[in-house]
């Protein structure tokens, strides 16, 4: 009798597992990330992914909302960028809850990741119980909203389309801005986002006007200021 109802309180807990998939490039992340969420007897990292391209394919092996309940993935991922895997897990997956995370502060990208369809925005420093609190509801089917998401959300509704930061950049552009920083030629970003160099050069010219810098080093100078500011 003890025996059966053992077993059956086990199968009990594993049904209510929060199944987590982890898309990070920096092993060290994924390894601090898993030891967080080890600690958490209703979470269970199921698969780990280093590109945007293996979070993809593992998400589809796993077989979607299936086999996994929430996937933690960085903003900054090599191959298919972070923001792109969002986009198409959205498109493949639409149930399927998407947490993402990022070294960046929240004015920078918390309210391009909510737009793009992302149940919450954390970054990397955050408190354990944070991350857990944020993991827990977004699996659960809510949205996570910190205290800095939710103030960049509510600056950007009140500011409307008129915005003076990175975020007034599209998608695409905010791309391109973002590998434009890093030190990357026209030509680098092309290759790396499968672009012709002519249209990143129209990219880059439209960046150049709605940040109000002339050339790469002011844009630098600009990016600098921007991540400083949050």
């Amino acid at each position: 009798m003890n025996s059966q109802y053992s077993e059956a309180s086990r199968f009990d807990l594993l049904a209510d597992t929060i199944r987590v998939l982890i898309g990070d490039d920096h092993r060290i992340v994924r390894e601090g990330l898993k030891q967080i969420l080890a600690d958490a007897p209703d979470v269970n990292v199921v698969a780990e992914a280093q590109s945007g391209e293996e979070v993809l394919h593992q998400v589809r092996a796993l077989g979607g909302r299936e086999g996994l309940d929430l996937v933690l993935l960085d903003v900054a991922m090599p191959g298919i960028d972070g923001l792109d895997v969002l986009q198409r897990l959205r498109k493949e997956h639409p149930h399927l809850p998407v947490l993402m995370l990022s070294t960046y502060p929240e004015k920078q990208y918390a309210v391009r990741c909510i737009r793009l369809g992302a149940c919450g925005y954390l970054n990397k420093g955050a408190d354990p119980d944070d991350m857990l609190l944020a993991v827990r509801k977004c699996a659960g089917g809510g949205r996570y909203l910190s205290p800095a998401t939710a103030e960049a959300l509510a600056a950007a509704v009140g500011s409307g389309t008129a915005q003076a930061g990175p975020e007034s950049l599209s998608h695409r552009e905010h791309q391109v801005y973002r590998l434009l920083t890093q030190g990357l030629t026209v030509s680098e970003i092309g290759a790396k986002l499968g672009l012709a160099p002519n249209t990143v050069s129209t990219y880059r010219a439209r960046i150049l006007e709605k940040t109000g810098a002339k050339n790469d080093v002011e844009l630098a100078l600009y990016a600098e200021r921007h991540r400083a500011a949050g």
